[in-house]
């Protein structure tokens, strides 16, 4: 590790991205304690420690939440817009084919995602409104005008595009993505408080408490390795051809299948989906219609019942991997490729038989890597629940981001060095 370290720094272009990716990370850092002002926070931290959806809304945007920031939603809303959009490229043939043109047409649905985030950031930050000023809590300002609140709705929405901004910077300088980097560091800023607060109020009653959650935390990083590094490698032989007087081909090597090729994107798209449902519930409170209040006061209570949020975490967890697996690895593709280049999985016919042979090893290992996912996303809620204790609700997706993204990271500094390596000699 060292080593690596010493690396990066003899290394100008790399010890110049490391560098610029800490100074916007410091830069997301202090615009988080940027509040919106007249926000009793107070009342606000109270009324939040109930709401379990909230709770990991305020971890993953680094506390932001709770101190009502200009920059509370985080990165969620961009978040929601591609999901949508990766929906839809799966159903509209004109997205598809513009994903299909490769960094051009990516750009594109990029630009396209952007656009949506605005209003889908001003629509969350009104459900914010609405959800603290139907608490019995005085959290909003008592004379709160139209012009205050769409004030307040355009800084919030304005905070979240100054963040997309910033992820899009660091995702740039290819020392990991830029989305995940930004969760990164709302989730370790957020350790030396939680440290110093459980050090305080530390009693001998807590230490079974404590116990458990080193144990899940030692299991969790040990898991995440474990699955991340794992991975199927199929053979692939390329048959000899003769191009003129030369002979290609006849070379043997392997088609590399990771257990978990979505990463931590299924746990960062179920939270941004989960919180969702109550926020729009928010909006019909208090409609006139009896059958819409009772709805939408319905959907607030059951979100609220930590036995059925549990159960939407791990099947959205579950369901996202699959998904995501699907856009990123296409069978299909890796079949016409491997006959175009004269190359074949031994006993197995090129084309739909290698299609229908890739996609049955995809869901097996996916079946792995989705339950592995979805657990540990679970498991700390059902030993809170043992325990009491509401921190271990949160450790478990925590570390898993966590470890993920700083094994993410280090790769793409690995390969930063290998390439100026190749270059020197």
């Amino acid at each position: 590790m060292w080593e690596k370290l010493q690396q990066i720094w003899k290394i100008k272009d790399v010890r110049n991205n490391v560098l610029i990716v800490l100074g916007l990370l410091v830069i997301y850092r202090l615009v988080a304690h940027i509040p919106v002002p007249g926000i009793n926070v107070e009342n606000l931290r109270s009324f939040l420690s109930g709401q379990q959806a909230f709770q990991l809304l305020d971890l993953f945007s680094g506390g932001t939440v709770k101190n009502f920031s200009l920059i509370m939603l985080g990165v969620a809303p961009y978040i929601t817009s591609s999901i949508i959009f990766q929906l839809l490229t799966m159903i509209v043939p004109k997205l598809e084919e513009m994903q299909k043109e490769g960094e051009s047409g990516q750009q594109r649905i990029n630009m396209y995602t952007r656009w949506l985030t605005v209003p889908l950031a001003f629509l969350q930050s009104f459900a914010m409104i609405r959800l603290l000023g139907s608490s019995s809590k005085a959290i909003l300002p008592p004379d709160m005008s139209l012009f205050t609140m769409i004030t307040i709705m355009t800084a919030i929405t304005a905070g979240t595009m100054f963040l997309v901004w910033i992820g899009e910077l660091i995702s740039e300088r290819k020392v990991g993505n830029g989305i995940s980097l930004l969760i990164f560091a709302g989730i370790v800023s957020a350790v030396p408080s939680a440290f110093a607060s459980a050090m305080v109020n530390y009693t001998s009653a807590d230490f079974y408490t404590f116990l458990m959650f080193g144990v899940i935390a030692i299991a969790t990083v040990v898991g995440v390795v474990f699955i991340n590094e794992g991975q199927r490698n199929i053979p692939v032989n390329y048959a000899k051809q003769m191009r003129g007087r030369s002979v290609y081909g006849g070379s043997s090597t392997h088609l590399p299948l990771r257990v978990n090729m979505a990463g931590v994107i299924p746990i960062i798209f179920a939270i941004s989906l989960v919180v969702l449902p109550p926020m729009i519930a928010q909006f019909f409170v208090n409609a006139r219609a009896e059958w819409l209040k009772n709805g939408a006061e319905f959907v607030i209570r059951l979100f609220g019942n930590q036995a059925f949020y549990g159960i939407a975490y791990f099947l959205l967890v579950f369901g996202f991997t699959y998904f995501y697996t699907s856009v990123i690895f296409n069978p299909q593709k890796v079949a016409e490729n491997l006959q175009k280049n004269g190359g074949f999985i031994p006993g197995i016919r090129p084309g739909k038989e290698t299609e229908g042979y890739l996609q049955a090893i995809v869901s097996r290992i996916n079946l792995i890597g989705a339950s592995f996912l979805g657990l540990i996303a679970v498991l700390p809620m059902i030993l809170s629940s043992a325990s009491g204790s509401q921190a271990l609700t949160i450790g478990g997706t925590s570390l898993l981001i966590v470890v993920a993204v700083a094994i993410e990271s280090s790769k793409q500094l690995e390969s930063q060095i290998t390439m100026h390596e190749y270059d020197r000699i």
